[in-house]
């Protein structure tokens, strides 16, 4: 089996929000491909890593993006464990990626969860640009670059002048290789229902970190746009859960809107168990970068979907089929039409399932080391 060493410079265990999970879940399939070794930070919980041998190295300190100190005990490990392959989680470690890469004659594979500089540009931060730069000499130097959608992966073949042999889409996946049972959503409509007070309502989830600008904003459609209109229509049938931490201060836990078919449940511990109960998935995101990792665990538990075009970036329509609706970016008039008219009854697919299950994603991601 092939050795690698990855390179994760936060915490990620456990894993509780979508892009820890992404590491967490890719590592745990992908170490049942290749002999993996993951130097990560020391506030990981290491009960929590399956399949692959955690290394608890970096300090909690932001210095510890440009501790060259950090060089030693990695060249170590390589050494000890004959890595052949060092995969890179985000470029922000990419300065040491690269030293490791010619001093220890180890192979580089930068695995992107976005474009990073991208992303920081979509939220106004002004040193996008630096980043951008910087993003750019490490998939140049890279030996093989994984992008979590098609579309980072064309945008890096331009902007980049990366080859197509070197760029392959590393999705975000799922662990599930079918729908639930309906038995399996009942079950969790039936532990919502005293929670929340529901009897049939449909039910229509949002889920994100609230303090992240994107998915704040996404809210905030929601709330003072989407849910007004459905209100002025006498659109009753409904309730919407917005699950989620960080909220702002200022959004006073949305105790105004308790009487406007809007529940805030905050951060859940199993999030699995919303998906299952809910109907459908709203998702009027218009900025950040590469997947939205929820609505891939929505269409796993075979929600049905409204999207923006931004908001689908990362999954194909062929493998969504009809279970996911997009409308165009701001057009909050057809999300709250499409949310009205309903959706056709079907499953998600298998397409869907051969597509974005994690075992299937973590076989291509070996392949490709041998292509």
């Amino acid at each position: 089996m092939t050795n690698v060493l990855s390179i994760i410079s936060y915490p990620f265990l456990p894993a509780k929000m979508g892009g820890q999970k992404g590491i967490a879940l890719f590592n745990k399939y992908f170490g049942q491909n290749v002999n993996l070794t993951c130097a990560g930070v020391k506030a990981n919980d290491e009960k929590f890593a399956e399949n692959y041998k955690l290394v608890k190295l970096f300090g909690k300190s932001s210095l510890r993006y440009i501790n060259p100190l950090y060089f030693f005990p990695l060249k170590k490990i390589i050494k000890e464990n004959k890595i052949e392959w060092l995969l890179l989680e985000h470029p922000y470690y990419g300065w040491l990626a690269l030293l490791l890469k010619y001093f220890c004659k180890v192979k580089l594979i930068a695995k992107s969860h976005n474009i990073e500089s991208l992303r920081f540009k979509s939220v106004g931060k002004w040193w996008w640009g630096i980043l951008w730069h910087y993003e750019k000499l490490i998939f140049q130097k890279a030996d093989k670059a994984f992008f979590i959608t098609e579309e980072d992966r064309q945008f890096a073949m331009k902007h980049y002048k990366l080859s197509y042999k070197k760029c392959i889409v590393i999705t975000y996946g799922t662990e599930r290789e079918k729908v639930p049972e309906p038995a399996e959503k009942e079950k969790a409509k039936n532990t919502l229902r005293p929670l929340y007070g529901l009897n049939n309502e449909q039910i229509f989830l949002f889920n994100g970190t609230l303090n992240y600008p994107p998915n704040l904003d996404a809210l905030k459609v929601i709330l003072n746009v989407i849910n007004e209109s459905l209100l002025a229509k006498k659109y009753k049938n409904y309730k919407i859960i917005i699950c989620g931490k960080w909220l702002p201060d200022d959004m006073n836990n949305l105790t105004g809107y308790a009487d406007k078919n809007v529940i805030y449940a905050g951060f859940v511990d199993d999030i699995d168990v919303y998906f299952k109960a809910a109907d459908v998935f709203l998702n009027p995101v218009i900025e950040g970068g590469g997947i939205k990792t929820k609505l891939v665990e929505a269409l796993g538990m075979n929600l049905n979907i409204i999207t923006t075009e931004s908001g689908a970036i990362g999954v194909p329509k062929e493998v969504a089929g009809h279970k996911m609706k997009v409308v165009k970016d701001g057009d909050w008039k057809s999300f709250t039409e499409v949310l009205q008219t309903g959706f056709e009854i079907q499953h998600t697919g298998k397409e869907f399932f051969e597509h974005f299950y994690w075992g299937n994603i973590a076989e291509k991601a070996e392949v490709s080391l041998g292509a």
